[in-house]
């Protein structure tokens, strides 16, 4: 009985009989994306309230301000350094899989029937148009849009006024503690949804486009989620190794989180769950709302690895040679656009596009290879950049010495978080002292 209730359960019988019904009842269970459309509608709502309240109410209860510049630029750092082994690992793969050699296409004959939407957004994904997005119209203007980094934005800044206004800042702080405790009661009622968003999410993708639909692409996509495996244990698990703390453990306390990823192909359902989660393992509210937020625009490396591996399969499909200048201009491209692809549906293959449109090495009508299964690769995306700023976040905390690792231990060796275990939300953290290994 326990177990039925448990909602990893329930979600993983929700994914494995979306895909039972996607198979059997094709055209019925193309109609039911609505369940899945609906749930991530539900969620992407309370993004905005749960991001605001965690960011204000921990930067306002830091005593040590100088703590923020240096946590910021450790943050991005971290980000940077992912982003570019990220963007290697693809590069590798695709070298070594070679899934595109033999396929012979000429770019001419390919249809472009259904790319003009990507394109479309994939030309207002400049870097200053980027920046530009991230200042809103008006302060109530972040929230309507759900976006992550506008919110972001003026959460600092009203972090920084109330932790200025001292006691006079006080009563507001103590109205955001309260509305931050009733947004997450909140999304804790919109959860016990999540089953129904996953069945219908995984009936409508296998029901629309089959399980062995893949056909000749298969081995691209094998070489994707492979690329993102290695990424995974080699890369993260040697950065949580060396932060004295299981990459497995890590995962495993997520589980929940993982599968309805698994379900949508999208992260931000489980923004406001990993927030929470996050804090229970012991790390700082201050750190965990600045941290995690960030890394859903900045350190999507899930999508890094698609953007190198996508991009050379395309050259190697239509015979063209990319030379080494190319090859690092074409990188240094994806770098950038990477991060503005943050909060675009479909955002993967509209950073793609928005790289072919810009080197000119690769056919942009190249794109249209990968239309019919993109949606299969958007889930090693999704999957790959939550772990990543999942370790991330635990990361740069122990690093500042703003998580308690006898908490961390005592929660991963669970493997599950008890319902009233959140960490203090506004305790200070110290200076950043040397990780200790144990």
């Amino acid at each position: 009985m326990k177990l039925i209730k448990s909602l990893y359960f329930q979600i993983l019988c929700a994914v494995l009989l979306g895909v039972l019904v996607g198979h059997i009842w094709a055209e019925q269970a193309v109609a039911l994306k609505p369940l899945g459309d609906a749930f991530i509608k539900l969620i992407k709502m309370m993004i905005a309230p749960v991001v605001f309240c965690t960011i204000v109410t921990g930067i306002a209860g830091m005593t040590d301000k100088r703590s923020l510049g240096r946590l910021m630029s450790k943050t991005l750092l971290l980000f940077l350094v992912l982003t570019v082994i990220s963007l290697v690992i693809g590069l590798v793969a695709v070298h070594v899989f070679q899934p595109g050699v033999g396929m012979n296409i000429d770019p001419a004959t390919l249809s472009t029937a259904g790319l003009s939407q990507y394109t479309a957004s994939a030309a207002k994904l400049g870097v200053v148009d980027f920046f530009m997005h991230i200042i809103p119209d008006t302060f109530m203007g972040a929230f309507n849009k759900g976006e992550v980094l506008p919110v972001l934005f003026i959460a600092v800044l009203s972090g920084f006024a109330l932790s200025a206004m001292g006691e006079h800042g006080q009563p507001v702080l103590n109205v955001l503690e309260s509305a931050s405790q009733m947004v997450f009661r909140i999304f804790g009622y919109l959860m016990r949804f999540a089953p129904v968003g996953a069945f219908g999410a995984l009936a409508f993708t296998v029901g629309q486009y089959g399980i062995t639909s893949l056909g000749a692409l298969a081995k691209l996509v094998m070489t994707l989620y492979i690329a993102c495996a290695f990424f995974v244990l080699v890369v993260l698990g040697g950065l949580c190794r060396l932060h004295g703390f299981s990459l497995w453990k890590l995962l495993r306390f997520f589980r929940e989180e993982f599968l309805v990823v698994l379900g949508t192909s999208s992260t931000e359902p489980v923004l406001p769950r990993m927030l929470e989660k996050l804090q229970a393992l012991g790390c700082r509210k201050g750190v965990v709302g600045l941290v995690l937020p960030t890394g859903y625009s900045f350190n999507l490396d899930g999508t890094a690895i698609y953007l190198s591996l996508a991009a050379v399969f395309i050259a190697q499909a239509c015979n063209i040679d990319l030379s080494l200048g190319q090859t690092l201009t074409m990188l240094a491209i994806m770098l950038l656009s990477s991060k503005g692809a943050a909060g675009v549906t479909g955002s993967g293959f509209v950073a793609l596009a928005s790289t072919l449109t810009v080197i000119h090495d690769i056919p942009l009508a190249g794109l249209a290879l990968l239309i019919g299964i993109d949606r299969f690769m958007s889930e090693a995306r999704a999957l790959t950049s939550l772990a990543s700023n999942a370790v991330a976040t635990v990361v740069i905390s122990l690093s500042e010495g703003a998580c308690d690792r006898q908490v961390l231990r005592q929660m991963l060796a669970d493997g599950k978080m008890p319902s009233t275990a959140v960490a203090e939300p506004n305790a200070p953290w110290p200076a950043a002292e040397p990780t200790r290994q144990s």
